[in-house]
């Protein structure tokens, strides 16, 4: 008969200690998902924002870098975009190397955080930005000394801009992309 009524109480017991963990795990964690809640969300739109312009910056510099050298050795409108996007994502990859390796980490983990950070990011920019200048009429064949190339570059990676800092925030928000980054920046 006691055991009977151990065993009615038991669960009565469990359930009030799993209850009383729900509340302390949600006292330490107000929000169980990175990114849930109104403070959460305002904090990841400025934190992909600022993924978002440090990957752009990267993208930039190889964007232009990448048409002055394809210009400059008379390359056709596909070699040039190629070696456009390779030097976009090299130097979108590099400013992330950088910042980590400054923290210490060795080359090997560096290279996998900076991949893992910037990949999407990178190839969504890239897709937007070079998809902008390949429908804009006279921008693939506007050279570096015109208004053309630099008014459609300007307006192709603010667009890029506006359309992938959703994704750095969604990536964030799931402990993915620069979320990584800066677990080295402490």
């Amino acid at each position: 008969m006691n055991h009977e009524h151990h065993e009615h109480h038991a669960p009565a017991h469990h359930a009030h200690a799993q209850h009383a963990h729900a509340e302390h795990a949600h006292a330490q964690h107000p929000h169980p998902h990175p990114g849930a809640g109104a403070g959460a969300g305002r904090a990841s739109w400025a934190t992909a924002a600022k993924a978002t312009l440090h990957c752009l910056t990267g993208c930039a510099v190889g964007e232009v870098l990448g048409m002055v050298i394809g210009t400059a050795f008379g390359w056709g409108n596909v070699a040039t975009m190629v070696l456009a996007i390779i030097l976009a994502f090299f130097f979108g990859y590099a400013l992330t190397l950088r910042g980590i390796l400054a923290s210490g980490v060795d080359l090997r983990t560096a290279v996998r955080v900076a991949l893992a950070a910037d990949t999407l990011s990178i190839a969504v920019m890239e897709l937007i930005d070079n998809g902008v200048i390949a429908v804009w009429p006279g921008a693939m064949d506007a050279h570096l000394s015109e208004a053309l190339f630099w008014i459609t570059l300007a307006i192709s990676l603010a667009l890029a801009f506006v359309v992938t800092t959703p994704v750095n925030k969604w990536m964030i928000g799931r402990g993915k992309g620069h979320a990584v980054v800066h677990h080295y920046h402490h």
